[in-house]
């Protein structure tokens, strides 16, 4: 199953000018959108964008499947680090949904759900997975938070769940800042937005998938919010802000560093594909150096 094709740039801007001039109901009469654009204008029209009380935050980790890798036991061990850098949240409000086709020995936490996956699929099975995961929420129990897709390799941040929790966005966050973790040079840059100072820097939502947290509120009609997280995962990462935008729920840049993508250790999916290179490069123009820097970073994220 391949990766829905992001909307190109320029009939993005002219979707979001129609929504905010003349209103997600008339936009949605056109038959020409993607999935991901009527969901989001249906929950537009729907209803408004509200601050979520008492959020919990639910990540969602499509695993892959022991016969697309060739190390499962290197995989387990990443995702078991994955699972250990939300334990290690300042905030316990939150909840970990993995699906995939084989559980891995998982810690003893019930904030983590093992979903099953046995839909037959040609090639990638993530987005499926994603789909499924996000239909999985409604079953939590949970009201109202924040759902944020997380690769099975990636680093939360101790503070991450506080941080949302505490700003309690109407919208959902997006990460403009974090951190590359080139594991196989063993280097370590910061993804910023660029500045004079570094024009050809990036913001890390541009570079990693775990970088967009939605918010949603299932007291009233849970349907459409479910329809558009499970959409908006189907796109790659750089069409989030766009989606969130045309829902009317545009998404807050977190304050700083809140997570660490992982690349270059031998079993990204992306390399397959031939993307991990420029993102090598990255890493190696925007090396961080400082010793201090690069101590704090390994205590934050347990490194070592």
């Amino acid at each position: 199953m391949a990766q829905v094709p992001a909307t190109p740039k320029m009939r993005r801007f002219s979707l979001l000018t129609a929504a905010r001039l003349f209103g997600p109901e008339l936009l949605l009469r056109n038959s020409d959108l993607q999935a991901s654009e009527r969901a989001a204008l249906a929950l537009r029209a729907a209803k408004p964008a509200k601050a979520p009380e008492n959020p919990v935050s639910v990540f969602l980790i499509p695993l892959v499947g022991p016969h697309h890798v060739g190390d499962w036991a290197a995989v387990c061990a990443r995702l078991n680090a994955t699972l250990r850098s939300f334990i290690a949240q300042t905030d316990t409000n939150w909840r970990v949904l993995i699906c995939g086709q084989a559980s891995p020995d998982l810690p003893d936490d019930p904030r983590i759900t093992f979903v099953p996956f046995t839909t037959p699929v040609e090639g990638n099975d993530k987005w499926l997975k994603l789909c499924q995961l996000a239909d999985t929420i409604p079953t939590l129990g949970i009201a109202q938070g924040y759902a944020m897709s997380f690769d099975a390799d990636d680093l939360a941040h101790p503070t991450l769940v506080q941080e949302m929790h505490d700003r309690r966005s109407a919208g959902g966050y997006l990460m403009t800042q974090g951190y590359v973790y080139d594991v196989g040079n063993n280097r370590i840059a910061l993804a910023q937005p660029a500045s004079p100072a570094q024009p050809l820097c990036k913001p890390f939502w541009k570079l990693c998938g775990s970088c967009a947290a939605l918010a949603f509120d299932l007291t009233d009609q849970p349907e459409a919010e479910i329809a558009r997280i499970a959409e908006s995962t189907q796109h790659e990462h750089r069409m989030f802000p766009y989606l969130a935008q045309l829902a009317g729920r545009p998404l807050t840049p977190l304050s700083g560093p809140e997570a660490l993508y992982l690349l270059n250790h031998g079993e990204n999916f992306g390399a397959r594909r031939g993307r991990v290179s420029f993102k090598q490069r990255f890493a190696e123009r925007f090396q961080i150096t400082d010793a201090a820097t690069l101590t704090q970073i390994r205590q934050d994220f347990a490194l070592d």
